[in-house]
């Protein structure tokens, strides 16, 4: 029985759309074992991406709770959400979100910014993430002379260099091509695997929901077991 490290309860998730109350999520419970792999699908539109944002507390529910490594992260004011993000949290996004005026290196290092390591100890540890993930050779490359592929990984490598409780992968391959795609899918296994590393990953592909240890379904604001028909 894995410990629970993530604990979603009764969660509710509403915006204002001028008159109209738009109810994304409702009365959702998640649980997510430390060091499980876990693929969460669903159409679009449905609150995959919302409920990963309020999981890494980028945003708060309406109401209900998610505590992450016993830690109630809505309750925390913003102050505390940075730290506590830099402290347990990596993002692994879509389109990479890497700044092109810096190298992989660099990219790779701007998590460190908010820690207390100096200029030398961010180099390092932004080389041991690369490393991790094949890229040594690409240290000094700068987004626009990478692959797609490539520059996901270094979008990897800068979510892990801050060795984190959990990874959150939002359609993590949607921007690749099967290979490439395949390659990243790899990799993130293998960070589960061989790391322990916790992994909660949206996609809408079968191909790459696939790979994780457990699949779960949202479909119109509420959590299922199995594919809705």
């Amino acid at each position: 029985m894995l410990e629970t490290l993530v604990n979603v309860n009764r969660m509710v998730k509403s915006f204002r759309r001028g008159a109209e109350e738009i109810h994304v999520l409702e009365q959702l419970d998640l649980q997510v074992g430390r060091g499980e792999f876990l693929a969460l699908m669903g159409p679009s539109g449905s609150g995959k991406s919302t409920l990963l944002n309020l999981i890494g507390g980028l945003d708060k529910p309406t109401s209900g709770t998610v505590a992450v490594a016993g830690e109630a992260v809505e309750q925390l004011n913003e102050r505390q959400l940075a730290a506590w993000r830099a402290r347990h949290i990596g993002f692994v996004f879509q389109f990479y979100n890497l700044m092109p005026t810096l190298s992989a290196q660099k990219n790779v290092e701007l998590p460190l910014l908010l820690t207390q390591l100096s200029a030398r100890q961010r180099r390092e540890h932004a080389a041991a993430a690369l490393e991790i993930v094949g890229l040594t050779h690409r240290t000094s490359h700068y987004p626009s002379q990478m692959s797609g592929g490539e520059q996901q990984r270094v979008g990897i490598a800068r979510a892990i260099v801050t060795d984190p409780t959990l990874l959150l992968c939002d359609e993590p391959t949607g921007d690749l091509d099967r290979k490439s795609g395949d390659e990243i899918l790899d990799l993130l296994q293998a960070l589960n695997a061989q790391q322990g590393k916790t992994i909660v990953m949206v996609t809408h592909d079968p191909h790459a929901s696939a790979r994780a240890g457990r699949v779960v379904y949202l479909n119109k604001g509420q959590l299922l077991l199995e594919k809705p028909e």
